[in-house]
């Protein structure tokens, strides 16, 4: 990927996934949605976490697809009313986010490091050191996750805020 111009554009659909993963699904379907044989890496932790091409990395619960967390740079892209959700200033990101919660609604979250979510949809925005600037990081979270204090507070923390 490594750039706007060849970087897939992903739909986000709230509470269900995004692109072509769905909160679920598991770790061998997660590869087969992605068109790869496999994870390029596994790591243990709080929650099983596989690093797929094309900066994507998929979250696991009980073995169950949980987080989508996508890279600033080389991960996909996902739009939001119009908004680069991935690779934009980390404080546009905020603002938008705080619009966008006011505008329609939205139910708005910090989280323990200090990003901002919109829980009901499931977008989490944290920043990720590019060089020497940050950049927006987006997670897609299923919503029990948000919901719950135990989640929230537990949330990866890997890309977080910083």
């Amino acid at each position: 990927m490594g750039g706007d111009a060849k970087r897939d554009c992903w739909e986000l659909r709230s509470g269900i996934g995004v692109g072509p993963l769905y909160f679920g699904m598991s770790p061998a379907e997660v590869a087969q949605a992605l068109l790869v044989p496999g994870p390029q890496n596994r790591a243990g932790g709080a929650y099983a976490q596989e690093d797929f091409p094309d900066g994507v990395k998929a979250f696991y619960d009980m073995g169950r697809l949980a987080c989508v967390a996508l890279d600033a740079v080389t991960g996909p892209q996902v739009f939001l009313s119009g908004f680069p959700l991935a690779g934009s200033d980390p404080e546009r990101g905020r603002q938008f986010l705080l619009d966008h919660a006011a505008e329609h609604g939205n139910c708005l979250l910090y989280t323990p490091d200090d990003s901002l979510s919109l829980t009901d949809l499931g977008v989490l925005l944290r920043s990720q050191r590019v060089g020497a600037a940050r950049l927006t990081r987006p997670l897609f979270v299923k919503e029990e996750w948000l919901d719950s204090e135990y989640f929230r507070d537990h949330l990866p923390l890997e890309g977080a805020s910083g």
